[in-house]
Formats: structure tokens, C-alpha cells, sequence
């Protein structure tokens, strides 16, 4: 047996310089140490590690290398692999910034033209060198205005330097730019005097710089002074002594000073320098000059010259020679003239001569005043213009004249007299508190007035003689004024108004001052109130009383029958009468509030209290009548019906019924103070029988009716109406049979048949009821049980009372349709509508209702309504066309069939349409077609007739106007 082993290479797996991935940089600062870990993998047998500073092998004696076995995953068949790591120390410089360490696997089963390597690159955080400044060398000469360009450099470090320029210590450019590893400033500024001697200074720094490396040069700038200053008195006298001083502006090198006087130089004039805070020197000279006379000025020169620049800046200064004005002199005004206060009086004062010429000031009372100045080459005038007032009387008016060559102004017064009236007046009262019998005194103050004012007084516009004018001293030399008036105070001078007028005669002025007499006194009520109000019950009542007192605070109360009535304020809204003040409101008046309301006015000075009588007028109403008064035919019969009411008058009650044409004849009429009215009527017979109807109305509220009945005693009268004279029933139901009659005393019923009496509620076949309507109408009901055809026919009913009786053959049929209606009229018509009555014919013994058919008169073809609900006997045909002829009929029908239609007899026309037309009811008597045609052909016969008439009344006229003409 044979056992084979084999070797084979294996190249490593990866490469890695731990914690720096291929390519990356590593930031570190100089001299700083720091170590590099290069790991190969996977390798068999173990590969060798090469370390590169570019592309230079490094030898590093003190590198660490170790080779670690990797024994294979659990699961995997392969053989031992190798880990090999190297460790290497470095402690880079300057020279190491941008420097790349490459890490290589050198091993027998990798190719040598494709090596496996890793790599990272160096940045080394180093200083800047030291900074250096072009475009200036030290001492180098600069004129003021001239454009200067510092550049400053640094060159190496990492990062960059930061380049930061300074003047005399003052930041003053931070900005700056880099291009590789060389930085640069650039400062461009004019050249002026601060630039002399200024110190600019650059500091180059970066985060590894200890402190800032520095580069500096001293500037010398040449200017020549910007201006030259002459300082002295401007005005002097002939022969006054002038000091004068010349001084430059800050100039390098120092400016020389040259003097010219009335156009002669000055020699041997000292001067001094002495050095500018802002740069150069300043160069100051003074002389001393002499006002010669016969000038009017001088004038004086100063030259400023820098020598270095040839450069030259002048001054000039001029001295005016002083000579006093003439004295000044006023016009415009003549002393004790009286000018009105409220006049414009325009006062001047002019001067002459004098250098410079005078200057004017007005004064009045020693304040200055505004004036305005003319002047001419010899002269000047100062004019006031005085809107006068009060405080021009007597006031002192001043007029000075100055120049620099008067230590004393020379000055004119004058003294106004003016004339003004009282500005205001002022009434006082004494006492103070004014009440009904005292005496008070009114007293009148005027103020100042010149000439002194004249007091009167007046009483609501008509004048009243005052007492004890008199006068003393007031302001601005006028006189005050005053002047008293008595007073017996009573309640009827509260309010009355009391005026005092102060007039100023010379000026035909006046003021005034009035005072409204404010007498206390208890509240009054006005004469005008009324004691006695009616109202109507039902309507609002409002009562506003006035009363009048001093204070004007009233507190009023009402009361009624010695109870408050509520106050609006603390009422609850649910009360119906409330007061307010003196105003009492009942919001719906009853007749239950009739009586005397009392109202009680109070203020501090007492109280006063009115009573109120309220009457209450409500309409009149009938409470009761006579209830069926019963006579018998010949007798008088009286009917009563008894009303209230307020007003109530013997005409507020009256008797109608239309249907009696013997009404005045045949009643008579009383009536008694409780109410109630007698109609009494003589001689009664059965036609008289039925209501007469009380009217009544008092003026207030709708008119109140009621019907009294007179029943007069009569024998019986059966109702014969369509409806209760045929009955039907089908065989085998119930049938039943009307008998209704009116009489007085009511009628008793008996029932028969073919002349045999039936004897009802018996045999069980027959049953009778008996129902009474009202006081004259009663019916009985035959009923007939399990109707079979013997029971169709005829029946009798008997209706009897003590005056007589009455008979009728109603008949019992088989249901069947019904019969048509009768009777039917057109009851009103408007210009869209008409309204149709009928009479119901017999029913067939089942509910019937009813069809209208209607057509126009001149057209052929009907429309149809039917009538809802079914038992009405009224209808409205509408949406019919205005001021067109209609024609109507109406049928009946039920189940079992239908009647036929009424003959086309009831006609309408409906009106012309009008908005504010008012719908009339047509009377019944003109509703049939004849009777239309009637009443057209009587109104066209009419109408022709006064045409007639008045076509010859006019042909007379014509005739008689002819015949006066001829005559």
C-alpha cells in the first residue's frame, strides 16, 4: 500500500493596511508617531511583506512581522493556510506631506508583473514659512493719492497659511487666496495723509503655528496741506490793532506760510510747526495788522505752500471798518390817537448812514417783537404791523438802532392808546340755592373795557331795570363794571333766563352773559293732564302724565284702589298693567280696569299726587235672548234680548228680519237702562212664524247678531223633498222610511199601509223611531226588517198634532241608479271662475256623487268635473276664460249606474278681468238665461232711449243759439 502526498502553492487571499482602506489619506501632524498594519491572508505557504515610500523599498529594522496558522472551517477539505501581518513606526516631517506607503504580498503563486498592494497617502499638518511683503521697500517715498498694491506671500504648511493684513495694529483685509501650498494676500488702497508713517503689518498662520509669523513695512507719504484757516475779528475800528492767525492742514513736509495785507506782503512773519495727530505737520503764523482809515474794509491773504510738491493753497479774510447809523425816527402813528382794538396799524422806524447799517429791533413793554426790514444803500426801516388788542393800550413801543460800532443802541418810543371792549361778562347769584319766597340779588361783572362798558339787564329778551352801575380800575387801563338786580323768587321762575349785556359805546360792542334760574321747588302737575280717559277694552291705553319740579329727578308711583301698580323695571313681563316713570301702560285694556288710578310725584322738595279716572268702552254683545216664545195665531208675542256694552244708547239695539214686509207697522220697540230691549209683535199669524234677529253695535268692535225664534202654533207640515219621498232597499236587507214635519206643538207619528195601520215594534217585522230635530222640526223612521218583494211600495205616514194633521206616500224600491239633480244655479261668477248649487234628487238608496259638464256658448265640445267630496251640493268651476258665455249641466251616479244630465239651461258669463276688481255675487233672480236676456234687452232699450234724448237736446241747443244769432 502507497500513500501520496501533495504540496501545491497558494496564493494569498487579500491584502490590507488594517483600519485605512486602499488609497485612502491619512491626516497627521509632523514629528507626531504613529504606526501602519499591513495583513496578507490566506496564504500557502506564508507570504513575505514588502513595504514602499513611493517606489522606494523601505528597510525598516525595527518592523514587527508574525505568521499565524489558519486552520480550515469545520466541514472544508482544504489544507493549513497562512496570516501574515507587518508592523511598521513612522514619525513623519514636512517631507512626508503627500508621501504614499505602499504595502506589498510578494509570493511563489503570484506573478511578479501583477503585484497585490495596498496603499495610503500622507497629509502632514506642518507651519507656514514666513511671510514676506512685495510692492513697497522701506523708504520708499509716496504721494498722497496715489494708488499703493501690498502683496503679502507665505509658502509651505498644511493647511495653507490664513493671511491677515494690519494698519498701525487695526485688522483691515482678511481675505486671501491658495494655490498649492502658497498663499497670498493682496491689499490695494489710494495713499493719504494717515498712510505716513502707518505701519502695515501681515500675519501668516495655520492650525499648527505656535503663534502668528509676521512681515511688516513703515509707509512715507508726501501731501501737500489740504487748506489753510485765517482766524481774527472780522469788523474793528479805524485804527484798532487786528491780530491775525494763518494756520494749514497737516502737510509732509512741513507747508511754508506766506502773508498778504491790503496787497502788500508781510515780511519776517514768524511761524511754528508742530506735528498732526492724523499725520505730517501743521504749520501755524501770526501777524498783527492796522485799520487804516478811509476804508471800508480790509482784506488779508495767506498762502500755504509745500516746497517738496511745489503745491500752494490760499485763504482770504476780509475786516470790515465799523462807523455808528444816525438816531432813528418813528412814523405811522400820532400820539393820542385812539385806534379800535381789532385795527391793523402799520408803525415804521428808519435809520440812515452807519457800516455796516444799523440793525432795527422793535420792543413793546421791553420784549422784543418781529418786524419786517427795507433796506436801501443808506439806510433801514423796520415796519410792525399790530393787529391792536387790549394789551396795546398804553402799552410802550421802542424802536433801537445798532451796528458793531454803537456799544449803546440809540432808540424812539411812543405810547398807543387803545380802544376795547369788555372781553367778557359774568352773572353771579346770592344765595347760591334759590327756593319760592326768598328775595335774591343777580349781580353783573364786566371785565376791562376803554371807555368803561354800560350794563343792562334783560328778562327772556324784554329789558329790566337794574340797580347800582358802577366803575373801578381793570387791566391794560380800562375800567371794570357792575350792576344789580332784585328778585322775588317763585316756582315760575324756574328756567326763566336772565341775560346782562356790557357795551362798549365808542365801539358800538357788547358781550353777554346769561343764567337760567334753577328754582327748587316740589313736582306740579301740568294743567294739561286729563283726569278723565277712555280707552277700549281689548286696545292698548297709554297715560303719559307731566309733571314738573326742581330737582328734575320725579320718582313717580301708581297705585290703584290703594295697591302699587308694578314697575316696568322689576316687573316679570307677565304683568298686563305696568307704570314707568309718569306713564302707565295697560298693554290689552279690560272693562275690569275701569276706575281711579292715583299717580304720586316725589323729589326732595316734597310731592304732589293726580288721580286718573279710566272709563273702559267695549263692544257691545248679546248675552241673552228669549228662547223660543210660543203664541198661538192672533195673539201679540214679545221677544227680548239683552246686550252689554259701554257705550250703550237706546239705538245700539236693533230688531230685522227681511222676510216680514210689515215690520214697522206691525212691531214696536222698548227699552230698559239694563240692557235689554222688548220686540214686541201684534197679532201673529202661521207666516210669521221663524227668527227675527237682534242686532246690536255701539260703535266699537264688529257688529253682534242673534236670531230669537217666534214659534207660532200650527198643525203639521210634512217635508216633501225629493230625498224623503223615495227609499230603497235590496231584498233581504233592512229597509227604512223618512216622515219628517215641522209644527208647533211637535207632531206624533202613526204609519200605515194600502189603508191599514202597521203595528211597529210588535211583530218584529215592523219598528218605528222618533228623533226631534229642534223646537218645530221632528221625524220618524219606519224600519222594515228582511225586505222582500211585498215590501215594495207605497206607505203612509200620518203627522198629527192638536191643530190638525198632515199625510205622505213615500216609497220603498229596489236600489237603482239615482236620480239627477234639480234646480241648477249659478250663485257667482268672476272673470275666471263660476260657482254652481244644486238640489240632490233621490240617491237609488246608495252614496251618489256627481259629475259637472260645462262647454263655451258657441263651441260644441264639453268638459268635465267631478265633484269633490261626493255629498256637497256647491262646486267652483275655475280656470275659465275672462268675459266668455258658459253653459252647465250635472248628472248623479253610484255603483249601479247613472242619472242623466240636467237639460244645458244654467248659463253664466264670466267678467273682464281687473286687478283691483272686488267679485260680486249675482242674485239669484238674474241668474236664469231668460231673465239675462231680459235684463240685456231692457239695458240696450234703455241706453238707445237716453241717446235719443240727448242727440235732441244737443239739436235744441243748436237751434236756439241759431235763432238768437237772427234775431
Amino acid at each position: 500500500m502507497f500513500v501520496c502526498f501533495s504540496f501545491f502553492a497558494a496564493p494569498p487571499s487579500s491584502i490590507e493596511i488594517l483600519d485605512h482602506p486602499s488609497n485612502s489619506k491619512i491626516e497627521i501632524k509632523e514629528n507626531q508617531e504613529f504606526h501602519l498594519e499591513c495583513k496578507v491572508r490566506n496564504a500557502k505557504p506564508a507570504a513575505k511583506i514588502v513595504w514602499y515610500r513611493g517606489n522606494v523599498e523601505l528597510n525598516i529594522p525595527n518592523r514587527e512581522d508574525q505568521t499565524k496558522e489558519v486552520p480550515p472551517k469545520s466541514g472544508q477539505r482544504r489544507s493549513i493556510r497562512f496570516d501574515t501581518t507587518s508592523r511598521i513606526s513612522l514619525k513623519p516631517t514636512a517631507e512626508d506631506d503627500y508621501a504614499e506607503y505602499t504595502c506589498e504580498a510578494r509570493h511563489e503563486a503570484l506573478s511578479p508583473d501583477l503585484p497585490m498592494r495596498t496603499t495610503v497617502h500622507l497629509s502632514v499638518l506642518y507651519p507656514p514659512g514666513l511671510p514676506y511683503i512685495e510692492g513697497y521697500t522701506e523708504g520708499e517715498t509716496i504721494r498722497r493719492g496715489q494708488t499703493v498694491e501690498l502683496v503679502c506671500k507665505s509658502r509651505g504648511g498644511n493647511p495653507p497659511a490664513q493671511l491677515i493684513w494690519y494698519k498701525n495694529g487695526e485688522q483691515i483685509r482678511m481675505a486671501y487666496r491658495t494655490a498649492g501650498r502658497i498663499s497670498e494676500n493682496v491689499y490695494t488702497f489710494t495713499a493719504d495723509a494717515s498712510d505716513d508713517k502707518a505701519r502695515y503689518k501681515c500675519e501668516a498662520s495655520n492650525v499648527m503655528s505656535s503663534k502668528p509669523l509676521k512681515a511688516q513695512v513703515d509707509l512715507t507719504v508726501y501731501f501737500s496741506p489740504a487748506h489753510v484757516t485765517i482766524s481774527g475779528p472780522t469788523e474793528a475800528r479805524v485804527g484798532d490793532p487786528v491780530p491775525l492767525t494763518c494756520t494749514t492742514a497737516n502737510s509732509n513736509p512741513p507747508a511754508d506760510i506766506k502773508w498778504m495785507v491790503a496787497g502788500r506782503q508781510v515780511r519776517n512773519a514768524t511761524s511754528r510747526t508742530m506735528v498732526s495727530p492724523e499725520g505730517g505737520w501743521i504749520t501755524t503764523s501770526n501777524i498783527t495788522a492796522i485799520v487804516e482809515p478811509n476804508r471800508k474794509s480790509l482784506v488779508v491773504i495767506c498762502h500755504g505752500l509745500n516746497m517738496q510738491l511745489t503745491e500752494n493753497v490760499v485763504s482770504t479774510h476780509t475786516i470790515n471798518v465799523l462807523y455808528p447809523p444816525s438816531q432813528p425816527f418813528i412814523h405811522g402813528y400820532t400820539k393820542g390817537t385812539n385806534v379800535p382794538a381789532g385795527t391793523v396799524q402799520k408803525i415804521s422806524c428808519t435809520s440812515s448812514g452807519g457800516n455796516p447799517l444799523a440793525t432795527m429791533t422793535w420792543y413793546k413793554n421791553d420784549k422784543k417783537i418781529n418786524s419786517k426790514i427795507k433796506t436801501t444803500d443808506r439806510s433801514v426801516t423796520a415796519e410792525i404791523e399790530i393787529l391792536t388788542n387790549v394789551t396795546d393800550n398804553e402799552a410802550r413801543y421802542r424802536c433801537e438802532a445798532a451796528n458793531s460800532a454803537t456799544e449803546i443802541p440809540l432808540f424812539e418810543t411812543i405810547t398807543m392808546s387803545v380802544y376795547f371792549p369788555p372781553e367778557h361778562v359774568k352773572i353771579r347769584r346770592e344765595p347760591s340755592e334759590l327756593k319760592p319766597g326768598i328775595e335774591a340779588t343777580l349781580i353783573c361783572d364786566s371785565s376791562s373795557s376803554n371807555p368803561p362798558a354800560k350794563l343792562s339787564w334783560w328778562r327772556e329778551g324784554i329789558p329790566v331795570q337794574g340797580l347800582f352801575n358802577t366803575t373801578k380800575p381793570g387791566l391794560h387801563g380800562g375800567k371794570v363794571s357792575s350792576m344789580e338786580l332784585k328778585l322775588n323768587i317763585t316756582e315760575q321762575l324756574n328756567g326763566i333766563v336772565y341775560t346782562c349785556q356790557a357795551m362798549n359805546e365808542a365801539l358800538q360792542q357788547s358781550v353777554h352773559d346769561a343764567i337760567t334760574l334753577k328754582v327748587l321747588y316740589k313736582p306740579v302737575f301740568d294743567k294739561t293732564n286729563e283726569e278723565f280717559i277712555t280707552g277700549i277694552e281689548n286696545e292698548p291705553l297709554i297715560i303719559s302724565l307731566k309733571a314738573d319740579g326742581n330737582p328734575s329727578n320725579i320718582a313717580y308711583t301708581w297705585t290703584k284702589d290703594g295697591l302699587p301698580i308694578a314697575q316696568l323695571s322689576t316687573s316679570s313681563g307677565m304683568e298686563r298693567i305696568v307704570s314707568e316713570a309718569s306713564v302707565l301702560n295697560i298693554t290689552k285694556l279690560s272693562r275690569h280696569d275701569a276706575g281711579t288710578y292715583t299717580c304720586e310725584a316725589l323729589n326732595s322738595q316734597g310731592s304732589s299726587v293726580m288721580n286718573i279716572n279710566i272709563s273702559v268702552e267695549y263692544a257691545a254683545t248679546i248675552v241673552a235672548v228669549s228662547e223660543n216664545v210660543i203664541v198661538n195665531s192672533q195673539e201679540d208675542a214679545t221677544l227680548s234680548c239683552t246686550v252689554e256694552g259701554n257705550p250703550l244708547r237706546d239705538d245700539s239695539i236693533t230688531w230685522k228680519r227681511n222676510d216680514f214686509p210689515d215690520f214697522d207697522a206691525r212691531t214696536s220697540v222698548m227699552y230698559d237702562k239694563n240692557g235689554t230691549s222688548y220686540l214686541r209683535i201684534t197679532s201673529v199669524t202661521r207666516d210669521d212664524l221663524g227668527s227675527f234677529q237682534c242686532i246690536t253695535n255701539n260703535g266699537i268692535g264688529n257688529t253682534s247678531t242673534r236670531d230669537v225664534m217666534l214659534i207660532v202654533k200650527h198643525k203639521p207640515e210634512v217635508d216633501q223633498s225629493p230625498q224623503l219621498l223615495k227609499f230603497a232597499s235590496d231584498a233581504g236587507d233592512t229597509g227604512r222610511i223618512t216622515c219628517r214635519s215641522q209644527a208647533s206643538p211637535l207632531a206624533r207619528y202613526s204609519w200605515a199601509r194600502s189603508g191599514s195601520p202597521i203595528r211597529a215594534n210588535t211583530t218584529g217585522k215592523y219598528y218605528t223611531t222618533y228623533r226631534q230635530i229642534d223646537s218645530l222640526v221632528s221625524e220618524s223612521v219606519l224600519i222594515i226588517t228582511h225586505v222582500t218583494s211585498a215590501d215594495y211600495g207605497n206607505y203612509e205616514c200620518v203627522a198629527k198634532n192638536d191643530l190638525g194633521f198632515a199625510t205622505v206616500s213615500p216609497r220603498l224600491e229596489v236600489t237603482s241608479p239615482p236620480d239627477p239633480p234639480s234646480i241648477l244655479q249659478v250663485t257667482n261668477v268672476s272673470h275666471d271662475s263660476v260657482i254652481l248649487s244644486w238640489i240632490a234628487g233621490f240617491d237609488g238608496g246608495m252614496k251618489a256623487s256627481y259629475r259637472i259638464r260645462y262647454r263655451r256658448m258657441d263651441s260644441d265640445r264639453y268638459k268635465y268635473e267631478d265633484v269633490i267630496p261626493s255629498n256637497i251640493t256647491q262646486y267652483t268651476i275655475s280656470e275659465l276664460e275672462a268675459d266668455t258665455a258658459y253653459v252647465f249641466s250635472i248628472m248623479a251616479m253610484n255603483k249601479l249606474g247613472n242619472s242623466k244630465f240636467l237639460p244645458d239651461l244654467a248659463t253664466a258669463r264670466t267678467t273682464t278681468f281687473s286687478e283691483h276688481q272686488v267679485e260680486k255675487v249675482i242674485p239669484e233672480d238674474l241668474l236664469e238665461t231668460h231673465d239675462l236676456s231680459q235684463i240685456l234687452i231692457i239695458s240696450a232699450s234703455v241706453i238707445g232711449i237716453l241717446l235719443l234724448v240727448n242727440v235732441a237736446l244737443v239739436v235744441g241747443c243748436m237751434f236756439k243759439k241759431r235763432a238768437k244769432r237772427i234775431r
